[in-house]
């Protein structure tokens, strides 16, 4: 089964949910990063819960970047992703393996530790929007959930797991988040909340082999009404050509240092792990043109 994500409505038009599987994902940032158990989960659930976000927020070439900044032992993770679903991320620490909660799970608010949410919107106006909350819980469903109730004012639940298995592959991923539409009265919001709560653990549901669509119908109904389905993936940006641009801006004595000392150069996309190698001879011509 590939990665997507569907949206979905409740037969009374009152409940959106979009709900996801994102193994594929996930497992590519983690092989990319070499990210150990815990720094997985963190990484992992920001993807997608960027791609949730994206999902739901987003249009055309619009994309939005995520930025959790705790003051845990994984440090900062940022995540990009675009209106078509393509997801690319990077965590500042990713060696990093606690020892598990009580319960046996991830012990990702440990992880993450304290402080903010960020959400940056590019929609194509002249200034990207910034919407930052602090870290709730640090177990990231939860602190995206406050984000959409603070920062969009959309009453919410968001659902985000990773499976982690023991050699550091990932089992399983996804989430889902719920959202309430116009109309939408507290007595349904209560009735909801009580089939998200009653649950079986996500990452058990997805390793049974649970898909987005089964997860609409546990939290929606039965008789709810599937939208849409979209591929998912991950993917970046970066190129040679784009590097080439970012070496013609930095500092003359830098380039020169690179050119006479280093004899060249190799630069590391932070993004997706891609290494670009530059010759001397092409420094020399990078070094010509920013002149």
């Amino acid at each position: 089964m590939g990665d997507y994500l569907i949206r979905a409505i409740d037969k009374d038009k009152k409940l959106r949910l979009l709900a996801i599987t994102a193994k594929g994902v996930v497992n590519e940032a983690q092989k990319r990063h070499d990210t150990w158990i815990a720094s997985s989960a963190v990484l992992g659930r920001t993807m997608i819960g960027g791609l949730l976000l994206a999902g739901a927020l987003l249009k055309d070439k619009d994309e939005l970047t995520v930025r959790l900044l705790g003051n845990g032992p994984v440090g900062a993770t940022v995540v990009t992703a675009q209106a078509d679903l393509t997801v690319k991320g990077y965590i500042q620490n990713p060696h990093i393996a606690l020892p598990p909660k009580k319960d046996g799970h991830i012990d990702v608010a440990k992880a993450v530790g304290q402080g903010w949410l960020e959400v940056t919107k590019d929609q194509g106006l002249k200034e990207p929007y910034t919407g930052e909350v602090p870290i709730v819980s640090g177990e990231i469903a939860e602190d995206f959930t406050y984000y959409l109730a603070k920062s969009e004012q959309i009453p919410s639940a968001v659902g985000l797991s990773v499976f982690v298995e023991p050699n550091n592959s990932i089992g399983a991923a996804g989430g889902f988040m719920m959202q309430a539409l116009p109309g939408a009265d507290d007595a349904l919001l209560e009735k909801v909340e009580k089939r998200i709560k009653a649950l079986p653990n996500l990452s058990t549901m997805f390793l049974d082999g649970a898909t987005p669509e089964d997860l609409a119908k546990k939290i929606l109904g039965d008789d709810c009404k599937i939208l849409d389905k979209q591929d998912v993936s991950f993917a970046c940006d970066c190129s040679k050509e784009k590097y080439s641009e970012i070496l013609a801006t930095i500092k003359p004595d830098q380039l020169k240092e690179m050119i006479e000392k280093d004899h060249g150069a190799e630069l590391t996309c932070r993004f997706c792990g891609e290494k670009y190698h530059f010759s001397e001879d092409e420094l020399k011509d990078i070094q010509k043109k920013a002149k």
